[in-house]
């Protein structure tokens, strides 16, 4: 099947935002819908839901609160004591009991490294250390050759191995597992539980850009979702998406990178090379059922490069939206999936 193509109205990458997203905290409400926000894993989340029932809004918060707290306490790799964190420290060899939430995402991660060849691994978190992608800091020159290899000994996703009857993770090397591509598309799977455990059909939740949307807003319209050119120094909308019951996340190489000798270098590294991608794939949106999986997805499609992932997601039936750089610019590629959600 041809992808379709499309040359976007401003020359850049793209990023997910909602049109009505506040940055404060304040709860209100508006024609019917009630929303809240705060800062959960370094960025910022929203929650919004069609109510008329305001009385329970400071109750879902302090939920949603927790439950964020939660997901953190057990799945960051900046927080020293977080369940993750000390399953890290273990040395080759070791095991531990995971939580239900910690080997659910640790599963998911495995199956979509396993459906897509590796190109995504939550394994290679030593070498997005390296390169100054992690909760180590930032370097300002790539590493050297011989320690990339050294690294690459401790990379791969089938050392890293999962007891489903017993729920218990062992690592076969000495792992370090890095859940950043993942975890943040489950925290809002987390806040669309949330919704549904009390009664709400109708919401639209994003933690940092990724998002999961359900049923309809006020008067029977589908939720609109922008999808937002990153130019510097202003924000200009590049395309809109009406969607429903659906996750959406999005990964790029324009926003986490460093420079050397001319030279960019992307947060995003590919596990078979050990070194940040370089292809000309600059962004890519990916709806799934789950932003968790839409997450992982679009990581793994980052790393494929356009031409694979494209053709990966028409086989498996995947909407997605590839950016893609080119002497004229920036062109979009997209499913034909994705073309029908795009508001006109």
């Amino acid at each position: 099947m041809d992808a379709i193509f499309r040359i976007p109205k401003w020359p850049a990458a793209l990023l997910l935002a909602i049109l009505f997203l506040s940055a404060c905290s304040e709860q209100k409400q508006d024609s019917g819908i009630v929303s809240f926000s705060g800062m959960t894993m370094g960025t910022s989340f929203t929650v919004k839901w069609v109510d008329q029932n305001t009385g329970r809004v400071a109750a879902l918060e302090d939920e949603v609160h927790q439950a964020l707290l939660d997901v953190n306490q057990s799945m960051s790799t900046y927080i020293p004591d977080s369940e993750l964190s000390l399953f890290n420290k273990l040395p080759a060899g070791g095991e531990v009991d995971a939580s239900e939430a910690l080997f659910f995402v640790l599963s998911l991660a495995q199956d979509i490294s396993q459906k897509t060849a590796g190109a995504f691994d939550v394994t290679v978190g030593p070498l997005v250390n390296l390169w100054g992608f992690g909760p180590d800091g930032r370097v300002i020159k790539a590493p050297k050759d011989d320690e990339i290899l050294l690294l690459q000994q401790r990379i791969g996703f089938q050392k890293l191995v999962l007891d489903a009857d017993r729920k218990r993770a062992s690592k076969q090397a000495a792992l370090y597992v890095d859940l950043s591509a993942i975890a943040k598309g489950y925290g809002v799977d987390v806040l669309a539980g949330i919704m549904e455990k009390n009664g709400i059909d109708n919401y639209l939740v994003e933690i940092g850009g990724e998002l999961r949307a359900k049923g309809v807003k006020p008067e029977n319209q589908d939720w609109k979702i922008a999808i937002e050119s990153p130019l510097i120094g202003e924000r200009k909308v590049q395309d809109v998406l009406s969607v429903s019951d659906t996750g959406i996340a999005t990964s790029g190489d324009y926003r986490n990178y460093f420079e050397e000798n001319g030279v960019r270098y992307s947060h995003t590294i590919n596990p078979t090379t050990g070194r940040p991608i370089s292809h000309q794939l600059a962004s890519v949106t990916v709806l799934m059922p789950t932003c968790a999986e839409a997450d992982g997805m679009a990581t793994a499609f980052m790393v494929m490069g356009d031409t694979v992932a494209y053709d990966y997601a028409v086989k498996h039936n995947i909407d997605a939206l590839f950016i893609v750089k080119s002497e004229q610019g920036f062109i979009e590629k997209m499913t034909p999936g994705f073309d029908k959600r795009l508001v006109n």
